[in-house]
Order: C-alpha cells, then sequence, then structure tokens
C-alpha cells in the first residue's frame, strides 16, 4: 500500500524558518510530479509549491524568495525549506505526489495526512 508520511511541522516565530519532509513508501514504480499545499481555517487548500521529476519548479506567487521546494528521488522524498515565516503562512501543510504503483501501472494522486504549521510570537 502506498502511503506518504510527512514531517518537521511546528511552531516558529516570525521571520523564522521551518524543513518540512514527505517520504513515499510502498510498492512503488516511479513517482512524477510532487508537490506542496496548505489550508488555512476558513479557506480552501491552495498549492504551495510543485517540482517534477526532472527538478522543474513552480512556486504561489507569496512564498517565491521564502520558500524552496526539493526532491530526493532515490528516497522517494520531497521537502520544503520554509525561510522568513510570516504568520500568513500558518496552515496545514500536505505533501501531494502523483504516483505510480506497482499493483496498478498507472498513475494516481496521493495525499499526506498533513502537518501543521503555526507562525506567531
Amino acid at each position: 500500500q502506498v502511503q506518504l508520511v510527512e514531517s518537521g511541522g511546528g511552531l516558529v516565530q516570525p521571520g523564522g524558518s521551518l524543513r518540512l519532509s514527505c517520504a513515499a513508501s510502498g510498492s512503488i514504480s516511479s513517482i512524477n510530479n510532487m508537490g506542496w499545499y496548505r489550508q488555512a481555517p476558513g479557506k480552501e487548500r491552495e498549492l504551495v509549491a510543485v517540482i517534477s521529476r526532472g527538478g522543474i519548479t513552480i512556486y504561489a506567487d507569496s512564498v517565491k524568495g521564502r520558500f524552496a521546494i526539493s526532491r530526493d528521488n532515490a528516497k522517494n522524498t520531497v521537502y520544503l525549506q520554509m525561510n522568513s515565516l510570516k504568520p500568513e503562512d500558518t496552515a496545514v501543510y500536505y505533501c501531494n505526489a502523483h504516483i505510480v504503483p506497482i499493483a496498478t501501472m498507472a498513475t494516481s494522486a496521493y495525499w499526506g495526512q498533513g502537518t501543521q504549521v503555526t507562525v506567531s510570537y
């Protein structure tokens, strides 16, 4: 069974940094795009950043220059380095990956369980 497990959330003061990790496990043939989304209270889930298997990245305008997404294909892991954090970055952050499981050999979208990031004094 394929699953995504996130780690690295927590409480940080404005201007601080956090690094999120998301590891895919299970019987996986390949992983295409991997990304991070976030959902703040009362708001819709929004894209934060996405990275292709080849390393092409896309960022939301609100995080450009502050966040950096990367991946380790050998470890089936995606990272989100968040710097200069602001209170408006407070949200539950979700990992997303387009995975081809060996069992089906068909691409499906998978989501992590979410990790809380709180930016506050």
